[in-house]
Parts: C-alpha cells; sequence; structure tokens
C-alpha cells in the first residue's frame, strides 16, 4: 500500500530520469552530426526504451503513453543541450554523469513498481535492471557502437546492486523516500567507482579466425 500511495513521487523520479537519459541520448547523437530530429529521436528512446520493455513485461500500458510529459522532457533535453552545447557536448564526463543519473533513477522506478503490481523481489531487481539499462542499450545500437552493458565497463551490474538494495529496503520496510534515495545513489556511486578505479568483469576471450 506504501508503494502505491508514493506513485506521485515517483512520477517525478521517473520525470528526471527520463530528463538525464533523454540528455545522455541527445548528446550522443551529437557526436555522430545527427539532425535535431534525429537527435530528439535517439534521446527519447534512450529515455522510454527500459520502461517500455518493463511495462510490457509487467502487463500494463507503457508509462510514456499514459501522458505526453516525457515527450516534452525529451524536447527539454534537447533544448538544454542546444543552449549548453559548448559545455554538455564536447565533455565526456557530461555524458557520463547524465547516463549516470538516469541509471539511478530510472532502477528505483523499474522496481518499485514491479513490487506495486505484485511481482516476487527477484522479478523486481530483473525489471530494475532492464529499466536502467535497456534504454542506453538501445542508444547505442542505433549510433552504431557497442553497447556500454556488453563491454568491460561496470553497467548493468549496477543496476543489479541498487535493485537487490531496494527490494531489501523493501522487505524491511526502510522508508519509501530514503529507500528511494540510497537506491538511486548506490547506483550512480557504484557508476562512478567503477570507472575511477577500473572495476570490470573478466573478459571473455575467444580464438581468432584463422585464415
Amino acid at each position: 500500500m506504501e508503494l502505491i500511495e508514493n506513485i506521485q513521487f515517483v512520477n517525478i523520479i521517473e520525470f528526471l530520469g527520463t530528463f538525464a537519459f533523454a540528455i545522455s541520448g541527445v548528446r550522443m547523437a551529437s557526436t555522430k552530426n545527427f539532425d535535431l530530429f534525429g537527435a530528439f529521436t535517439i534521446g527519447f528512446v534512450t529515455a522510454i526504451g527500459g520502461g517500455t520493455l518493463r511495462d510490457l513485461f509487467i502487463g500494463v500500458t507503457p508509462f510514456w503513453m499514459l501522458n505526453p510529459v516525457y515527450l516534452w522532457a525529451t524536447l527539454l533535453a534537447l533544448l538544454f543541450v542546444l543552449l549548453f552545447k559548448n559545455k554538455v557536448v564536447r565533455l565526456q564526463y557530461t555524458f557520463f554523469l547524465f547516463d549516470s543519473i538516469g541509471l539511478g533513477l530510472f532502477v528505483v522506478v523499474g522496481a518499485e513498481k514491479t513490487l506495486a503490481m505484485g511481482f516476487a523481489p527477484w522479478v523486481a531487481v530483473i525489471m530494475g535492471t532492464i529499466t536502467g539499462s535497456f534504454g542506453g542499450m538501445l542508444r547505442d545500437i542505433l549510433i552504431t557502437q557497442i553497447p556500454l552493458i556488453f563491454r568491460k565497463e561496470i553497467y548493468a551490474l549496477a543496476c543489479v546492486a541498487g535493485a537487490i538494495f531496494f527490494t531489501m529496503g523493501y522487505a524491511l520496510d526502510l522508508n519509501i523516500v530514503v529507500n528511494e534515495v540510497a537506491t538511486a545513489s548506490i547506483v550512480i556511486l557504484t557508476r562512478i567507482l567503477a570507472v575511477k578505479f577500473q572495476w570490470h568483469l573478466p573478459i571473455l576471450k575467444g580464438e581468432k579466425n584463422k585464415l
């Protein structure tokens, strides 16, 4: 019941996550010299991709089809990049920052919405991970580069860690807002520390084809 009553705050988190992920998508599109429509499309797909797949899996109408605010959030992100392009487009750190923020916020939304629908905690962990990482994977595919989730950089595991923390906090009846903020912080901090200290999983190396 507490999760359902908290839905308005979740919507705020989802909007902020959409805005952050859309900025990361628009910023990446700028590196490929996309036009404004192309940049908007990449930003929108990045922002709604994970949440759309989550909603389809748990059997509800995709969130962005119920409220046009997410389209406006993407447009706002495009305007933000245009207004501050010297700082946003040219600095690699800005992509990493907004991508990490979007990741953390969407993990919270994915896990919380799944639990509110009555699914088991392990399903919430998977849905939280999908919500956080799938949009970025679509972004990378559309701009023709290997998705971050498949590279050595810690990405999906940060989502898993955050989603596990959230489900544990929920089971222990931790204050919902504290749980949300802590979960997002764990995901963002894990990403930052992983990049700073170059944490990564072992790389699977196969034999090169011999001509």
